[in-house]
Parts: C-alpha cells; structure tokens; sequence
C-alpha cells in the first residue's frame, strides 16, 4: 500500500516522530485554536491519513492542520471534495495583487521625472555594481537581492529618462541586464510570474536599446522561464529566433543560445540534438573575448557546458552517462558558489536514483540539504521535490524513510 508522503513530510518536518505523536499534537492545537475540548483526532484516522485512501477532514480539521503545518490538505495528499473552496481564498487573492504591485513597483513608476544631468561615468558605475551582484547571488540566493537590485534599476531607469545619445544608449543596455537579473532572481526564488514579468521588461528594453546581442540575450531569458515551464517547443523556437543571423552576434551570446536549446531538445526527448549543439557551442569557448558585463556564465563557471548536458541526460532519464558526467563536474566546482553547487549535488542524486543506486542519492542529498535551507532558493527545492520522485521506488524501505527526514528541513513551506 502506498502511503500519503507529504502528510508524512510535513509532520516530521515539525518534530512530529509518531503517528501517535502527531495524532495528540494535533488534538491538543486544535482544541486550543478551536476553544473546543471535545475537538479530537486518534491516531487511527492519522493512520488512515497517511495510508493509500486518506478521504477528506471535515473544514474545522482542514482550518486546524492548516494552522499546525503550514499547508491545506489538497497540498499534503488528501483527496479534494468538488466545490471545496479555501476559508482564505479571498484573502489569497488581495496578496496576489499586493505581490504583484511589488514585483512591478520599479519597472511601472509613472512619468515625467524632473530632468538631471546625467554623468556618462554611471554606465560603469552600474557596470561595476553588477558583477558585484552577479557574485552576491551565489553566495546568498535570491530574497537577500530582490529589493537592492530592484531599487537600482528604478534608478537606472529614471536616469535613462533624462539621458541623451550615448549615454542614455548605456544606461538602457546596463539597464536591460539590470532587468534580466532581477528576473532571474524571481525565477530562483520560484515566483514564475514575477520572472516573465521581469523577462519581459529585459526584452523590451534590450528592443529599445538597438543592441543585437542583448536582444538575443533577452530571448533567452524567455526561454529559461519555459524551460522551467518544461515548455520544449517555446524554448527552441526562442532560441533559433536568437540564432536566426549568427553573423551578428558575439560567440558568447550563440553559446547561450545553443545550450538553452539543447534543454528545449532535452523535454522534447532529443539526445542527438543535445549533444550536437552543446558540441557545438563548446567549440566557440576559446572565442569568447568581449566586454560585455552581463551573461558571462559560460566563463566564469567551471565545467559550464558539461553542466548543461549531464542536466539534459538527467532530464532525458539517462542515469548512469548523467552520475558520470556530475562526477567529473563537482570535482571542479568550487565550494564558494554554494547555491549553484546544492543544484548540482541535487540533481547528481536524481541522476543517481535514476541508474538504481538509492544510498549514493540519500549521501548526496545529506550533504546539499543546509544549502537548500541557507538559501531558501525554490529551485533547489524543485530539484529536490524531482529528487523524492525519482526515489520513489524505495518510499518503503529504510533508505527512502531517511530520504524523507534528510530533505524535511530544506522542503519546509515549499
């Protein structure tokens, strides 16, 4: 019998060992949020609860293991009722529209601004603050950056409004990749609407800006949404439209191309054009010599390419090829870029459930869970929610039990 492992997750994510255990921790809150002393749940309906058949808690139960987990029971496993509407839902929708007046704040300030001089010496000002932000993402995740990063570009744009000629060219180029930042955050942090929100804001200014290369850039930053989306067909044909005159545009600019639309061949199940456009994309390395401050992935992270096809073969459910090519991988990546490194480790333990080895998973998944937690990044959280399914098969014995209570901390409110 299978059994309800979200229920399960979340009760041992609280400290809630026992079925017994959580059975009394559960009466007790509720007869305290209830005021109601004959409000009870026994251990035998928990039982039922995590088992194959879990049925549906009346609404004064659901609203009591809301309040002591965290989640609604449809998020944990039970069977949702037709017609069941959240108590909250109107609540819900009044901070979906404060969330959204956040994440558009400072890309939507409404003109005129009073006109400024505006010193040429700002685009590398920003320039400069960029890389610096560039590497503060690695290390800390997304939340810590959203706002300094927003704010800047609120800045930058009410400077590009006073700008003439070159300059105000500058500043919209730095301000594109301002734009695409910030998306990327939204994306890390698993706001997917805020990240094509942001995507769309970096196209838009990369268009108005005249630059080639960031207009290639900007599609494929729509692309990394859909391939998050695990939309194949948008990811490829965003990214030939960025390859549609190669003549133009710098190697690194082609190189990202290609590799994102090897991840669009990957959902599609096309092992062949993966491998032929990350090879591809891997003989114009040496040619990447531009200044450009933004995109520079490809050099500044160790085993880049590489990185992109053991995800791809991940993805294309090549287990062994894929814990081979994260061997080689994690070996040269350094400790310091935490946040990129938990992917990596996450998604080598999904790769190594997939070629049958479910205690190598479980010792790689113990040695990237702080970083999950430390960061707070969602889509760490998604490589391990890929990672529980991949485990699937050993949910009942003693290594998918460890599994479970290894990633409860890091799965906390996803």
């Amino acid at each position: 019998m299978s059994r309800n492992d979200a229920l399960r997750a979340a009760r041992l994510r609280i400290g809630w060992r026992t079925i017994e255990q959580a059975a009394d921790r559960l009466t007790a809150h509720g007869q305290e949020l209830l005021d109601d002393r004959q409000f009870t749940v026994s251990a035998r309906t928990w039982r039922r609860w995590e088992g194959q058949r879990p049925g549906w808690p009346s609404e004064e139960t659901a609203i009591v293991i809301h309040d002591a987990l965290g989640r609604w029971p449809e998020d944990l496993g039970f069977t949702t009722p037709p017609g069941w509407i959240r108590p909250e839902h109107h609540e819900e929708e009044q901070v979906k529209r404060r969330a959204f007046v956040s994440v558009t704040a400072a890309a939507l300030v409404a003109g005129p601004v009073a006109q400024q001089n505006v010193d040429p010496a700002l685009i590398d000002y920003f320039q400069t603050q960029l890389e610096g932000h560039y590497r503060a993402d690695m290390f800390l995740g997304p939340h810590d950056l959203i706002g300094t990063v927003s704010a800047q570009y609120q800045l930058i744009d009410k400077l590009v409004r006073s700008a003439k000629g070159e300059t105000r060219r500058g500043l919209l180029r730095v301000g594109a990749a301002y734009a695409a930042l910030i998306g990327w955050l939204y994306q890390d942090a698993g706001d997917m609407d805020g990240a094509s929100f942001w995507r769309g804001v970096t196209q838009e200014i990369a268009m108005r800006s005249r630059d080639v290369h960031l207009i290639g850039y900007s599609l494929v930053n729509q692309a990394q949404v859909r391939t998050d989306l695990g939309d194949g067909r948008a990811v490829i044909d965003l990214c030939e439209a960025a390859l549609e005159d190669t003549r133009q545009l710098v190697p690194k600019v082609r190189i990202m191309a290609m590799q994102q639309q090897a991840h669009g061949e990957s959902l599609n199940g096309d092992r062949g054009a993966v491998d032929m456009l990350i090879n591809k994309a891997g003989r114009l390395l040496d040619r990447v010599d531009d200044d450009l401050p933004w995109g520079n992935a490809c050099r500044r992270t160790p085993g880049y390419l590489e990185i992109q096809r053991a995800t791809c073969y991940g993805r294309l459910g090549l287990g062994s090829e894929a814990v081979a090519l994260w061997d080689q991988v994690l070996q040269i990546v350094p400790e310091t870029a935490r946040r990129d490194r938990g992917v990596y480790l996450a998604r080598h333990a999904t790769a190594a459930a997939g070629a049958g080895e479910p205690d190598q998973a479980l010792e790689l998944a113990r040695s990237m869970a702080d970083i999950a937690v430390e960061t707070r990044s969602a889509r760490m959280r998604r490589e391990l929610a890929t990672l529980q399914r991949a485990m699937r098969p050993w949910q009942d014995a003693p290594v998918g039990r460890d599994l479970v209570e290894v990633l409860a901390p890091a799965m906390e409110g996803s």
